[in-house]
């Protein structure tokens, strides 16, 4: 089993994750969106599965300092906004084959590990 998560190294929640599947063993992947941002291609899957909303962090201070709270923006806009500023991210963004999760999803990783 090989899990990959999208984040950033200071975010609580994608350490929570590291940590969860370090301790269970669990082959990971890192890929600090501070160093190497997602890919359009990569983030249309997590919109497919979750639509744009739940991808947005609302309470970050990033999306504050942007003035974001009031924008109304297409989707494609949003997507655009997430590749360049990824502290908009909800994170971690966590993949296991085909299966994705958004946030401390451990109950979801739970099961993932439990096959």
């Amino acid at each position: 089993m090989e899990v990959q998560i999208f984040g950033v190294k200071k975010s609580a929640d994608t350490r929570k994750a590291q940590r969860f599947f370090a301790e269970r063993r669990v082959k990971t992947h890192f890929v600090d969106l501070m160093e190497r941002p997602a890919s359009p291609g990569e983030l249309k899957r997590y919109v497919q599965k979750f639509g744009i909303p739940a991808l947005i962090d609302r309470e970050s201070r990033r999306y504050a300092e942007l003035g974001l709270a009031h924008a109304r923006y297409s989707d494609e806009r949003w997507l655009r906004w997430l590749t360049e500023e990824p502290m908009l991210l909800v994170m971690p963004l966590v993949r296991w084959q085909h299966q994705l999760t958004i946030g401390a999803a451990e109950p979801t990783w739970r099961e993932w590990v439990a096959k």
